[in-house]
């Protein structure tokens, strides 16, 4: 019985790790890293905890589930980004585009977003919205954001 299992696992196992879409992903977060430009490109679930990525740009990129905990996002373009179920926890998006994203079910606890623009953004069912920093963010349209936070 073992036998067959380990016919059956190891080639599954050799075909998903050896898929496209995994070097892909980490040739995708290599050249974030090195130029901070990269619109319209597929990191979901990406490391990149503590990124410098300052005025880095990411339009319409697919962050959702990326790990991007305590990243320094101050001034980046992330206008129409994907960051559902992202952990931005600590992130520092202060001055930051974030026009219309998708931060749905994202980690937001202590984020900064002071003096970003958050006009349409979907922030519903986001954890640790209170947590946040909101002050002097541009929040005309956003959704999913309590009355009760201060801005």
């Amino acid at each position: 019985m073992k036998k067959h299992i380990s016919i059956i696992l190891i080639p599954l196992m050799v075909g998903v790790f050896s898929h496209p879409s995994f070097a892909a992903n980490e040739a995708l977060v290599k050249k974030l890293k090195r130029t901070k430009k990269c619109n319209k490109c597929d990191l979901s679930g990406a490391k990149l905890n503590g990124a410098r990525l300052v005025r880095a740009r990411l339009r319409k990129a697919n962050l959702s589930r990326a790990k991007l905990r305590g990243a320094k996002l101050r001034r980046a373009d992330l206008r129409r980004a994907n960051l559902s179920r992202a952990d931005l926890s600590r992130a520092n998006l202060r001055s930051a585009k974030l026009r219309r994203a998708d931060l749905r079910k994202a980690n937001l606890h202590r984020a900064n977003f002071r003096g970003a623009d958050i006009r349409g953004a979907d922030f519903r069912g986001a954890r640790n919205l209170k947590t946040a920093n909101f002050k002097g963010a541009k929040t005309k349209g956003a959704i999913g954001i309590p009355k009760d936070i201060k801005t």
